[in-house]
């Protein structure tokens, strides 16, 4: 029963992705639409397998965990429609708004898995409850946040299709971890979201209803489902507004705000005691520390104080945006993780040397680097799980990836190798 419902869906699905206006205005065409969406889809059934499988020895439980509260939740509906219906909003820590940024006894940390377990119930109703036909709607919803990236992006960058489709779609741990049954999908594309609608409503003069929904689903999104994110993003929108409203000073603009961001973060608690930013990172990292796993790594403790998070920056770029190493591997995940970082610090070298002008509105890619580097950051500072770090990071590898790739100099790369070959090729004949 379950193949025949899967292979329902699928078709069903995928001829859908073909007919709405979101997807086909990428310029794609159908049979690569599809072909997209059935990439999702394969990742996101590698991720069930691997969850199923191996799921102690690379950290992957989670996903299963939820599809039995997903489950659970779906017979809840029709068992207690009331309870169903209102227990999202019931608060057991009777704490309110105190502990937003709180990892225990928080209703909104409680609230982000909560949500989404609402949501797989949701899926249940269509799916009957099967795991695997689950992926195909979730690979479809999260779909819209890496094609609105898409669209933003070769729009900035003009002629650059193949080389943006790549790096938006196939960049494998965004792909891995974004496709399965997993918080990432979504949160990715409610960033996705709001990156499209502050873009193309700047471009086009124009803010109506439906660009203004889907900025408000973005924001909405990341809230409920990784709440500290918020608090991230809310600025690089803020800066992005006052860039747009001075075009030619977007980096000395998005320089000038993030610095005054930094000392509201360290100095908001001596306004309100509830404001303490730096206390809540330090809280954040010792419950973290206090989690106990197989890719669990020593850090450096630190202290709500600027110059403690000074000290512990470099540990924290180190982490987020360069570990795994090799020494690092212990499975099959941890391998591809390492891997790929040595690619992309590989392909950042030769953005670094081999890099060219000739795109759009610099001040999106600013959002995008100040953005993602602040989330780098978040991570770095209060994550000491190299799993966790690799599922948390890779929902801003494409914002970093595709301004990277397209500026690099390809035609001069192939140009410099060729006549390398035929350099080597001459001097075999001449001897």
């Amino acid at each position: 029963m379950e193949y025949i419902v899967f292979v329902a869906y699928l078709v069903l699905i995928a001829w859908l992705v073909t007919k709405i206006p979101f997807f086909t205005k990428t310029g794609l065409s159908r049979p690569q639409l599809v072909i997209i969406f059935l990439l999702k889809i394969m990742a996101g059934i590698f991720y069930g397998w691997i969850g199923l499988y191996y799921g102690g020895l690379a950290q992957m439980q989670d996903t299963w965990a939820y599809h039995t509260y997903g489950v659970q939740e779906y017979h809840l509906l029709f068992n207690n429609p009331q309870e169903y219906f209102t227990n999202l909003f019931h608060d057991p820590y009777g704490s309110g708004m105190s502990k937003f940024l709180s990892t225990s006894d928080s209703y909104w940390n409680d609230l982000k898995g909560n949500l989404f377990v609402k949501i797989l119930s949701v899926f249940d109703i269509l799916s009957f409850g099967y795991y695997y036909v689950n992926v195909i709607f979730y690979a479809f919803i999260t779909l819209f946040g890496p094609v609105a990236i898409y669209r933003v992006m070769t729009d900035i960058f003009p002629g650059k299709k193949w080389i943006i489709l790549v790096s938006t779609f196939m960049v494998p741990s965004f792909l891995y971890w974004t496709s399965g049954i997993h918080k990432e999908g979504i949160i990715f594309t409610g960033i996705g979201l709001v990156i499209y609608a502050l873009y193309f409503g700047h471009k086009e003069k124009k803010f109506g209803f439906r660009r203004i929904c889907m900025l408000l689903t973005g924001l909405l999104l990341i809230l409920f489902l990784r709440n500290f994110l918020i608090l991230i993003i809310l600025p690089a929108v803020f800066t992005l507004l006052l860039a747009y409203r001075w075009p030619k000073r977007g980096l000395a603009i998005f320089g000038s705000m993030y610095l005054l961001f930094i000392l509201i973060f360290f100095n908001a608690r001596y306004i309100n005691p509830k404001l303490d930013f730096p206390q809540a990172v330090v809280n954040r990292q010792q419950d973290f520390i206090k989690l106990v796993g197989n890719s669990t790594i020593p850090i450096d403790a630190l202290k709500p104080t600027a110059a403690s998070f000074l000290q512990n920056t470099p540990q924290a770029i180190n982490l987020s945006a360069i570990r795994p190493y090799p020494g690092d591997v212990k499975h099959l995940l941890s391998l591809a993780a390492a891997i790929e970082i040595n690619v992309l610090l590989l392909l950042f070298i030769l953005f670094i040397f081999k890099r060219k002008n000739g795109y759009h509105d610099k001040n999106i890619i600013y959002f995008c680097i100040f953005f993602s580097f602040t989330v780098l950051l978040a991570i770095g500072f209060s994550v000491n799980n190299l799993g966790a770090i690799v599922r948390y990071r890779s929902i801003i590898l494409p914002l970093l990836v595709i301004p990277m790739v397209a500026r690099i100099d390809w035609e001069a790369i192939s140009r410099f190798f060729s006549s390398n070959i035929k350099k080597n090729n001459n001097l075999q004949k001449s001897t």
